[in-house]
């Protein structure tokens, strides 16, 4: 039995336990949340269905971003960056993504792929020339590691360089580049991280500065199913030169940046279907107590609070993971790549989910860019693609599976 005590003791650590919050934790989270929020609804939410529609980047807003300190929001202060964890990272991403994914994806792109890489991987002279103009941006970043013929088969690229007496040499062709080039123009993004191979086979990571001798956009993808309001580009390097300090690590380091960058990726790019699922949850559940039929709310019908019971359920349980996972992730190691591909996966699938659902709900107004759901319904496939797709995910977890011990 209990003592007196001990059951003191244990209510007092119930209602220190009831004081955490899993996805706002401190004061400076809270407040992160709450600036986001503020700057969606007054800059955001009033551009993204004109930009969509127009498939343009807006380039003036995403320097707005810069001055609220998000472009560099893991980077070390010292750096231009606001030194905050893996969790303040999915906050800014679910709260973008509810309302304009396709932004949020050149957000992710510059922040996550190619500012927070460098960040971990390059030395303090290439930090110090680089990171200030990307948090600030000044610069506009991107990674380039997809070919035409190789996406999740890494090792079969064929961008190649060749080691010079002063530089580098680089050859081949960069595609689906998110941010490869900044506006209609084919302007270069400012900054590229980018992987290519030796002839010895082994990937090596550079940095591709604007200006740069054979370096240049080939053609803007357009007439994306989704996420239209971010720029994709092809790019080209024709005996591209790239000075010997623009090599980050050691020829053949790929591979570790590659790992330990995809986790913070995948969990972002989960945060994105969070933000999705969050906002097409709202959409219907408001348009449920609003439309009738049969002289009745439609809410009231069980159809209906199936589409929004599930939804909201199997929202929550993949916040609940995925914000989880962002706690415990440590950026500076490798540690969290099972749970990071789980929640990749599951979140993707259900945000997809949950906005074929919402236009279930809205019907015909569903099927329409004014009410925002078919625009959320056309951007979540990407999640399912983009960063890993659910087929390499599911042949990881597998792998990562059998290393488990029991």
């Amino acid at each position: 039995m209990t003592s007196p005590t001990g059951m003191a003791a244990t209510r007092k650590s119930m209602s220190e336990w009831r004081k955490y919050d899993l996805f706002e934790p401190t004061e400076e989270h809270k407040l992160l949340r709450q600036t986001i929020i503020s700057f969606v609804r007054e800059e955001v939410e009033k551009q993204a269905l004109q930009y969509d529609r127009e498939e343009r980047f807006n380039l003036s807003l995403f320097k707005k971003t810069g001055s609220l300190g998000l472009l560099g929001i893991t980077v070390d202060p010292a750096f231009g960056g606001a030194g905050m964890d893996a969790l303040s990272a999915v906050i800014v991403h679910e709260e973008l993504s509810s309302s304009d994914p396709g932004f949020c994806l050149a957000y992710l792109a510059h922040t996550m792929l190619c500012v927070h890489n460098i960040s971990k991987s390059a030395n303090e002279e290439q930090k110090k020339k680089w990171l200030p103009k990307l948090c600030s941006g000044e610069w506009i970043g991107a990674m380039a590691m997809s070919e035409a013929e190789a996406g999740t088969d890494v090792f079969g690229m064929r961008s190649h360089f060749r080691k010079e007496k002063s530089h580098y040499t680089l050859n081949g062709r960069k595609m689906w580049i998110t941010n490869g080039t900044q506006d209609e123009n084919n302007t270069p993004a400012d900054c590229v991280l980018l992987y290519a191979q030796s002839n010895k086979k082994e990937i090596s990571t550079f940095v591709i500065e604007k200006g740069f001798e054979g370096y240049e956009v080939g053609q803007k993808i357009k007439d994306k199913t989704g996420m239209r309001a971010s720029n994709t580009a092809e790019l080209v390097f024709n005996e591209c030169k790239i000075p010997k300090e623009n090599l980050i690590g050691k020829e053949g380091d790929s591979l570790n940046h590659m790992m330990r960058n995809l986790e913070i990726e995948r969990l972002t790019l989960a945060a994105m279907s969070l933000g999705i699922a969050k906002r097409c949850i709202s959409e219907m559940n408001k348009y449920a107590s609003e439309r009738e039929a049969f002289g009745k709310k439609i809410r009231d019908f069980g159809q209906i609070q199936k589409y929004l019971s599930e939804s909201y359920a199997e929202y929550m349980a993949c916040r609940t993971y995925v914000y989880n996972t962002a706690r415990i992730m440590n950026l500076d190691q490798s540690n969290q790549r099972l749970s990071s591909d789980t929640a990749k996966l599951i979140s993707s699938q259900m945000g997809k989910k949950v906005a074929d659902r919402a236009m279930q709900v809205l019907g015909g107004y569903g099927y329409v860019g004014e009410y925002q759901v078919e625009r959320l319904w056309r951007d979540a496939k990407l999640l399912e693609i983009g960063g890993g797709t659910n087929e390499a995910l599911e042949k990881n977890i597998t792998k990562e599976m059998e290393l488990i011990k029991n």
